[in-house]
């Protein structure tokens, strides 16, 4: 607990310097300029598919005239953009990470290294092909438990913890994987991983409720339509920084349990374990063998075992 709070707020000291906000533009950019491409092209089509379905949903339509008459009448044109939004959002998300991960998180890791551990010796334990290819089968793996739980979404309390904790398993599997990939050889990542697991997922959920707070801004840009276009890259940002964080607790948790790891004793002599008793002064020849040490040199040759008198 000590190394995971002292790792945070280390982060959240170094999220203020002005070489971390500058590396966080650069993804910004990118997923801003994506994410007004794909508006621009299927923004309206999307709506209109998610409001024809909408019309088209026989039960709904039952919810729909039940909100008319509590003088809501207006609320079916609002939830259609809200579902594309939210639809969208974990797109944006997964962008995001992915984004953070490839251009930022070696970055960071190494800023603190140099700032924290300059004497850490690099054993390149994780390529370049295959971090790719874990954030590759760890985004899958994630993409698909957030299908079978979409249902479970409609349960409230379900709708707040699923998002997060499959957000927090994601961020989890890339973020340790990706600090620890140049520094760590596979041995000591496979068990910093197994050792700490339940460290590295606790900080995926804290960092996966933190990129909880750009969706209301999602919201407030599907109801302040005029102000969307500045909300978006906003959110965006939120969700850059938030990411930027997560790799900074990961970096300076990772490279110190790293750390703390090498410097464990490693297995020590026998000799070292197991001491040579003594030499006791005047002992004989049969109670030194006992003891483990060598006879003193009486010089009489004369032994403990003293033969008995015949009767």
């Amino acid at each position: 607990m000590k190394l995971l709070i002292d790792s945070f707020w280390r982060s959240a000291v170094y999220c203020l310097y002005p070489r971390v906000i500058g590396l966080s533009v650069l993804p910004l950019v990118l997923i801003v300029a994506l994410s007004w491409l794909l508006g621009y092209l299927y923004w309206d089509t999307a709506v209109s598919f998610v409001r024809g379905w909408l019309d088209a949903s026989a039960w709904l339509d039952t919810i729909w005239r039940w909100f008319e008459g509590v003088g809501l009448a207006n609320l079916k044109t609002v939830v259609a953009p809200l579902l594309v939004i939210f639809a969208f959002t974990p797109l944006v998300v997964v962008a995001s990470l992915l984004a953070v991960s490839f251009m930022m998180t070696p970055t960071l890791t190494r800023m603190v290294a140099e700032r924290r551990f300059a004497g850490l010796q690099r054993k390149h334990g994780g390529s370049l092909l295959l971090s790719v290819w874990w954030t590759f089968f760890s985004l899958v793996l994630a993409l698909g438990a957030l299908v079978l739980t979409l249902p479970m979404w409609l349960v409230p309390p379900l709708a707040l913890v699923l998002p997060a904790f499959i957000w927090g398993w994601l961020t989890y599997r890339v973020m340790a994987f990706d600090v620890l990939a140049e520094f760590a050889s596979a041995d000591e990542r496979h068990t910093l991983m197994a050792r700490h697991r339940m460290s590295f997922l606790g900080m995926g959920v804290v960092t996966g409720l933190m990129g909880a707070a750009p969706s209301m801004v999602w919201a407030s840009g599907a109801l302040f339509a005029a102000a969307f276009v500045i909300l978006v890259p906003v959110a965006i940002w939120i969700y850059t920084l938030v990411f930027a964080f997560s790799s900074l607790w990961f970096a300076h948790f990772g490279l110190a349990a790293l750390q703390a790891l090498r410097d464990e004793p490693q297995h020590a002599d026998v000799d070292e374990v197991l001491p040579a008793a003594p030499a006791v002064a005047g002992a004989s020849a049969h109670a030194a063998a006992r003891l483990g040490g060598d006879a003193p040199d009486s010089g009489d040759g004369i032994t403990d075992v003293v033969a008995r008198p015949k009767l």
